[in-house]
């Protein structure tokens, strides 16, 4: 979340932020409901020290005057609890106001509403052309045995599918490439938790606003994640880090769940939307310096590239516009994987960079040289999502005898396989 003293100092400033975002909330509302507060609460306060004065004063007293102490007394404690009520129900509503004001989007994030005003900043590769009619993912992985929808829908329903044989051990070899490419950069693995509290969603900026995407088991009170960054963001949740300690760079392995909610008969054909997928996930904490933090942003986003260059996979990068952004970011890069079967880029992975916002959510702070404690910057992007990459993966790699090669840097994780061949 924001400060609430940086909201009171530049209130246009984070409204204006929202209009960019189109996300509707009144800041005019919410400063009111502050002053509100900070009324009652001085209020109660001044109430609880004149209690302690009183308290302390009664016992010297005598007579009349110890009688009409006490009397006072208890009228001040009977104000002091007719104002409990309104200052909690003035506290839950700053506190759930708090938690939907949106972080303000930098300014060279562009205007604009959907997904199809994101601006294009960068495109890698050639767009390769076949002599031969295409087959899309989903006909290539039933000739070759590798993936199978129809028994998936029957067993969980729409949007769900098996990777079998080779379809298995391509997603495997997918993650751990990716997985050994971050290690070797200097980013600490872990396998996470999928299943985490609310906290930690709140504390990501997944609620509010989040939860009709979410897989949630009320009866445990936990949720299923849908990326690893919600449980490695979360890691030094409540912790001071020291300022030598930075910047720490993690590279989480998970499965993923999304509900897909308000989808319906959108991407319905092959692995583009599911509800279950796997990924690798980078995760970035830096001191709390803009400066720093834009490198770091420009750092993941290089990290990935790297990945889609050494698959050879055509790719562009865009900047998403601020109607296509999100609650808590500041900047979000995506790259965009060329895709033949959609005949257009299709997303792949989400770079983004949110200042201090899941910070303070998540009490997450180092200390700085000065001694002080100050919130962490933190960052995030992709590595790779499969099975959605294994859409360009099959269908660009794909031959006109309907086999599949195989990208050279995953055929050592494949046992050496250089080709998939039809059964």
């Amino acid at each position: 979340m924001l400060d609430i003293r940086f909201i009171r100092e530049h209130p246009d400033l984070v409204q204006a932020g929202a209009r960019k975002k189109r996300i509707d909330i009144d800041i005019h509302q919410l400063l009111e409901l502050d002053e509100r507060r900070r009324r009652l609460i001085s209020q109660v306060e001044s109430l609880k020290a004149l209690r302690n004065k009183m308290s302390k004063e009664i016992p010297t007293l005598q007579g009349a005057a110890r009688q009409e102490a006490i009397t006072q007394m208890q009228q001040v404690a009977a104000e002091n609890r007719a104002l409990e009520g309104p200052l909690r129900e003035a506290e839950a509503a700053f506190d759930d106001l708090m938690l939907r004001v949106p972080n303000v989007p930098a300014d060279d994030v562009p205007e604009g509403l959907t997904e199809a005003d994101n601006v294009e900043i960068k495109t890698w590769g050639e767009i390769p052309q076949f002599d031969f009619a295409l087959r899309d993912h989903v006909e290539l992985g039933e000739r070759l045995d590798i993936i199978d929808i129809p028994r998936g829908v029957k067993l969980a329903g729409s949007r769900t599918y098996f990777l079998k044989n080779a379809g298995a051990l391509l997603e495997l070899a997918v993650l751990q490439f990716a997985l050994h490419h971050m290690v070797r950069k200097g980013f600490t693995p872990l396998v996470v938790p999928h299943l985490v509290k609310d906290e930690a969603m709140m504390g990501t900026a997944y609620f509010p606003g989040g939860q009709e995407q979410t897989y949630r088991l009320p009866e445990d009170q936990v949720n299923l994640i849908g990326t690893a960054e919600v449980p490695v963001t979360a890691y030094h949740a409540d912790e001071i880090l020291r300022a030598d300690e930075l910047p720490k760079y993690y590279v989480g392995l998970s499965n993923c769940y999304r509900r897909e909610a308000g989808t319906y008969g959108k991407d319905t054909r092959g692995l583009y939307r599911i509800h279950q997928f796997q990924k690798v996930e980078q995760v970035v904490l830096c001191v709390n310096d803009p400066e720093v933090s834009a490198r770091e942003h420009e750092h993941i986003l290089r990290n990935a590239e790297e990945i889609l260059q050494a698959l050879h996979l055509p790719y562009r990068v865009v900047v998403v516009c601020g109607g296509d952004l999100g609650l808590p970011q500041v900047k979000k890069y995506d790259i965009e994987t060329w895709m033949p079967s959609r005949q257009a880029y299709g997303e792949t992975h989400s770079a983004s960079k949110f200042h201090d916002f899941q910070a303070r959510r998540l009490r997450l702070r180092y200390r700085d040289q000065d001694g002080n404690a100050r919130f962490v910057h933190t960052l995030n992007n992709t590595v790779i999502a499969s099975p959605r990459i294994l859409i360009p993966l099959l269908e660009l790699n794909q031959r006109a005898d309907g086999s599949v090669a195989i990208p050279e840097v995953l055929q050592p994780y494949m046992g050496g396989l250089q080709t998939i061949v039809p059964h």
